[in-house]
């Protein structure tokens, strides 16, 4: 067990429960500064996206705590903490991709036609570089699998909207968990397709 002792403002205490805890606020804070950048990404970026915190409420916290130890590495993570990544293995990716020294991509990207009609939503957009990016967890094809359907109906669907995005003169590069411990052939694929744009 590890102690840390901090001070808490008033407002950094909420009961829950019947039990008086941190606020998100404060706890993403007290984790950005104790756990390692990806860690503190992957939180932060669950926090935003479920709307559980917003980055007015990190700021103040930040603000409040100039010379607390480990408060670079938390003004770091929390800046680099982004709402629209919608799961872990894409805080992870985002994480990934700035280590490889990769542009930084828009998330969630809508991409559309000329005409405005609208083709897909991908996890990972560089439409300068016409090139898309898309993390692939296997629960996409077994537990998130909708009802009356199976696995094989999922991926065949995502077979038609890869050939859609191809359609629109894109790239796609895909990766998955395996790919996040050892992204260097990743990175490579991805600066390939953006040689080749």
């Amino acid at each position: 067990m590890h102690v840390h002792a901090a001070p808490l403002e008033p407002e950094e205490i909420v009961t829950i429960g019947g039990l008086a805890v941190t606020s998100v606020a404060r706890t993403l804070v007290d984790l950005a500064r104790a756990v390692p950048f990806e860690q503190a990404v992957v939180v932060a970026d669950a926090a935003l996206h479920r709307h559980l915190v917003g980055p007015q409420a990190l700021a103040t916290v930040l603000e409040h705590r100039a010379r607390w130890p480990g408060l670079p590495a938390a003004r770091r993570a929390l800046a680099f903490a982004d709402a629209r990544s919608e799961s872990v293995g894409e805080s992870r990716s985002r994480v990934a991709l700035a280590g490889a020294g990769l542009p930084a991509p828009v998330l969630q990207w809508e991409v559309r036609r000329p005409d405005g009609r609208f083709v897909a939503q991908v996890d990972f957009g560089w439409p300068a570089l016409r090139t898309v990016g898309e993390f692939d967890g296997r629960v996409k094809y077994g537990l998130l699998v909708p009802p009356g359907a199976d696995a094989a109906d999922v991926l065949y669907r995502e077979k038609l909207r890869e050939d859609a995005l191809r359609a629109e003169d894109l790239g796609v590069v895909r990766w998955g968990w395996s790919d996040l411990d050892r992204f260097a052939p990743v990175a490579e694929r991805l600066q390939h397709r953006f040689r080749g744009s």
